[in-house]
């Protein structure tokens, strides 16, 4: 069964800025839902994200994997985490990568009616990507 789309898109990269999985999401849901399934059986040392990362469940997660949680801290949080700053800096090549496949403008206007031609097209850009 298809359903229409109303989504956002999780994705993984390696440390080259390549696509390794991505996740669609309701486009109502806060992006720390698509987690747990991108990491599901991929092995890291560390993880790499934004603000919105900044969840307990994650970092625990993290913790038991030994991986390190590259995730700045929200200003809220009565403990502030430290995070490696440097490493960070990284990040840069997940949104390199939303900008890549943004300019195709099928996926930028999600202009799919279903999410099975949504992830459909967004793999058949990821392989244009990587054959560029």
């Amino acid at each position: 069964m298809t359903t229409k789309i109303v989504a956002l898109v999780d994705a993984l990269v390696d440390a080259l800025g390549n696509l390794v999985r991505f996740v669609l999401l309701p486009g109502q849901r806060h992006d720390t839902i698509g987690v747990a399934p991108l990491i599901e059986n991929v092995e890291f040392a560390a993880l790499l994200g934004d603000k919105a990362f900044d969840v307990d469940w994650l970092r625990e997660e993290l913790n038991k994997r030994g991986a390190a949680a590259v995730i700045p801290p929200k200003s809220n949080r009565k403990i502030q985490y430290e995070y490696d700053k440097h490493v960070y800096r990284w990040r840069h090549l997940v949104e390199n990568y939303f900008a890549k496949i943004k300019e195709f403008r099928g996926i930028a206007t999600r202009y799919d009616k279903t999410d099975i031609s949504y992830a459909a097209n967004l793999n058949l850009v990821a392989a244009i990507i990587a054959a560029k």
